[in-house]
């Protein structure tokens, strides 16, 4: 995370003294993106249900369940039953399974799911290949990608047919574009995973996601789905999307005031 900070960091003064917004210079090549949210395990189906309810009805396009061992085909069962066949649906698990649950996570394959997200251990790349070779349900790597050089090894194994590409994971804005290129050369769908940003860190996925290989609906939240009160103006879903920043570098600037009241300390560096 220290990394891809220093580098936004870095490329938002350049592309702000050039002018330049920070999707131009990574390759957008849409205005606006859709947006999905991670729904987290529930203590019972009713709670889920309710809870899946309100972010559809707050327009969020796609829904993503976390699941487990002993919480995972019944959920699922319960919200594709009750909100139908047309809601994107997808699972995440967070590499709660073994190449031994593969008959199991194949029940899942019943319920049109658009991904099973990271379901082996994040070194696993062959059993994930091996569990792909078991399932109609595509599979999708997350935890297992910290760099180009892992999606190229993917990608060449048969491990995943998606990415989640998420920029504090993997170092920063520029090799996530690198991933992007690469998956999109090989048709390896991806989209835009969240690690809980601000407004500005959420500014820049936003750019991320509006490069042309970003197929799938990402992580890519409204401002209120983590915090009260965002260090930027809030980002609000429109429609199930959120604008691309047009403005030089993140094109967004941190409230003064806020960005007072949660600094901790300071440090002038002089070169």
């Amino acid at each position: 995370m220290v990394e891809k900070t220093l580098e936004t960091a870095v490329l938002d003064a350049q592309l702000r003294a050039s002018g330049e917004s920070f999707g131009r210079f990574l390759g957008a090549t849409r205005d606006r993106v859709p947006c999905g949210v991670s729904v987290g395990i529930m203590e019972t189906i009713p709670q889920l249900l309710s809870v899946v309810e309100g972010y559809l009805d707050e327009g969020y396009v796609r829904i993503k369940l976390k699941i487990e061992p002993g919480h995972d085909v019944e959920p699922v069962r319960a919200v594709r039953e009750r909100f139908g066949d047309d809601v994107l649906l997808q699972v995440d698990a967070n590499a709660a399974y073994t190449l031994a649950d593969a008959r199991h996570l194949s029940r899942l394959d019943d319920f049109g799911l658009l991904l099973i997200e990271q379901p082996l251990a994040n070194d696993d790349l062959v059993q994930h290949a091996q569990l792909a070779k078991r399932l109609r349900t595509p599979i999708c790597l997350d935890e297992s990608i910290e760099s180009a050089a892992h999606a190229a090894a993917a990608i060449s194994l048969g491990s995943c047919s998606i990415v989640n590409i998420k920029p504090g994971r993997v170092g920063g804005y520029l090799e996530a574009r690198r991933i992007h290129d690469l998956c999109r050369a090989h048709g390896i769908a991806v989209w835009c995973g969240g690690m809980l940003e601000t407004g500005l860190g959420r500014a820049a996925n936003v750019a991320l996601a509006a490069l042309p290989g970003f197929t799938l609906p990402g992580d890519t939240s409204g401002s209120r789905r983590y915090f009260a009160t965002d260090v930027t103006a809030p980002f609000e879903l429109d429609g199930g999307h959120l604008a691309v920043p047009t403005g030089p570098g993140l094109g967004v600037e941190p409230l003064p005031d806020v960005l007072e009241e949660v600094t901790t300390s300071t440090e002038w560096i002089t070169l």
